[in-house]
């Protein structure tokens, strides 16, 4: 079930920088080496969940042991000042502003420790996934949309969500879905063939359709969440989370989930 899901999503037709691909970033408190190492490991492991598409990487005890050695596996790095253009004051130093460490990372490095994790990179076009969710909060059902009023905060949780896994995602607008007449309680109803086109409208290959719904005794968001393709419907659910987690959660469906996690229906 797994290995079919994988499928899917390497289907797309959006092509990721392969090179960005092998870059990424961490805040670190000045310039120092002590701090300077504590980004590596953080560079590193972000580096190769990006590359595998793989997020059950993190948190791995293989990958402990090769974040002792983080420094040996970054080819080149830089900083940036956060705090640029604004000047140092009082007893503040540039070893205590916070910085962005950038890490760029060789693909002939990355691929071997890949291979001794048991991951593949992922170089295959990563696609565009049509977010397409019904909300039910304390006070309201709605659909989120990019452009709507009802909850921008989670419009941009889910595009930070989709970041660590280099994948793009889309929210349909509000004039679609009033030209398709579609509220909680339709979208919530609609069969896969209508998900599909209604992915294809809006510009996305890869429909990913769920439910969002305030519990008080979850305490907590319920998401469900179902991908459906070549005939075959996968679902899953997390609970009692907050809605950046229920957004993490889905992204990392492409790779993450298993057998253990989702159930086919």
């Amino acid at each position: 079930m797994t290995a079919a899901i994988i499928g899917l999503l390497w289907t797309g037709a959006q092509a990721a920088d392969r090179t960005a691909l092998y870059v990424s970033d961490a805040i670190v408190t000045g310039t120092g080496e002590q701090n300077r190492q504590i980004g590596f490991r953080e560079c590193l492991s972000e580096v190769l969940v990006k590359v595998s598409g793989d997020f059950t990487l993190t948190g791995s005890t293989a990958l402990a042991a090769l974040q002792v050695q983080a420094a040996e596996f970054v080819a080149s790095f830089s900083y940036r000042d956060r705090l640029e253009g604004v000047p140092i004051h009082d007893e503040q130093g540039t070893h205590d502003r916070p910085h962005d460490l950038t890490c760029r990372f060789d693909p002939t490095t990355i691929d071997p420790l890949l291979a001794k994790l048991g991951r593949k990179p992922w170089l295959s076009p990563r696609p565009t996934i049509a977010v397409l969710l019904a909300v039910h909060d304390q006070r309201r059902r709605f659909v989120l949309t990019r452009d709507g009023s009802e909850s921008p905060y989670m419009a941009d949780s889910l595009a930070v969500a989709a970041v660590p896994l280099a994948l793009s995602v889309r929210l349909p607008d509000a004039a679609t879905l009033t030209s398709k007449d579609l509220d909680f309680v339709h979208l919530s109803r609609q069969r896969p063939a209508e998900l599909k086109q209604l992915a294809t409208d809006i510009g996305a290959e890869v429909p990913l359709a769920g439910t969002l719904v305030w519990s008080d005794a979850a305490r907590g968001w319920i998401a469900d969440w179902r991908i459906t393709e070549n005939g075959r419907e996968y679902r899953w659910q997390i609970r009692g989370v907050s809605f950046d987690e229920a957004f993490r959660d889905a992204m990392r469906a492409p790779r993450a989930y298993s057998p253990a996690t989702a159930r086919r229906r």
